[in-house]
């Protein structure tokens, strides 16, 4: 299969798929091995970001690529959809959405210990936005739900993997932590909420 032609069918694929593609799942498809698949991608990429013709762009989300449209038309975009006002995140739910991201996977009574409050309305917005998700449960006794952000949180922020969040320097040691809280509540049999004095960084994302 030529190159031009394996590229038009991927198209086709992100496109028709309106949402993100694993890349093995794109090979599986094409029948086209990772390596050679890995580089028509970053050919479609430059494509697409070097073409002012062009209104949309390939972003890589971890492992997964997905077709977008560029951010300088999305005022014409706004006008076509129907008009819904998008909810902004307050300063509790910056926080509690900067402690899952920088520590992840992490677990409600870990949230609680860190920002040394009850964080469920917060976390639960966070969820219904689609910025972050249940990932999994701690092997420990109760077994707490583990939280971690989603691809729609990689979207929000610009970002292709959690590899590029912004460097910073955390007050507290979380190593551990989620497991200890655990194992606390489940010898005490009551929800623990200690409070921790340190200061939460937020980082800046469009």
């Amino acid at each position: 299969m030529k190159i031009d032609e394996l590229e038009a069918i991927i198209e086709g694929l992100l496109f028709a798929s309106g949402e993100s593609v694993p890349i093995k799942r794109l090979c599986e498809v094409t029948e086209t091995d990772e390596k050679t698949m890995t580089s028509l991608l970053n050919r479609m990429h430059d494509k697409y970001d070097n073409d002012n013709t062009r209104g949309i762009h390939l972003i890589k989300l971890e492992d997964c690529y997905q077709l977008c449209t560029k951010r300088e038309y999305y005022d014409y975009i706004k006008s076509l959809r129907e008009k819904k006002r998008r909810a902004s995140l307050s300063n509790a739910g910056l926080e509690v959405l900067s402690v899952i991201a920088y520590n992840q996977p992490v677990t409600r009574s870990a949230l609680e210990f860190i920002r040394g409050v009850n964080s469920d309305g917060a976390l639960n917005n966070l969820i219904a936005a689609g910025l972050v998700e249940e990932v999994g449960r701690l092997d420990a006794p109760g077994r707490p739900i583990l939280f971690g952000t989603t691809e729609e949180f990689l979207r929000c922020f610009n970002l292709s993997s959690l590899s590029e969040l912004p460097d910073v320097e955390l007050e507290y040691n979380f190593s551990g932590l989620s497991e200890e809280l655990a194992e606390e509540a489940a010898a005490e049999n009551v929800p623990e909420k200690p409070v921790a004095d340190f200061e939460i960084q937020k980082f800046d994302g469009e």
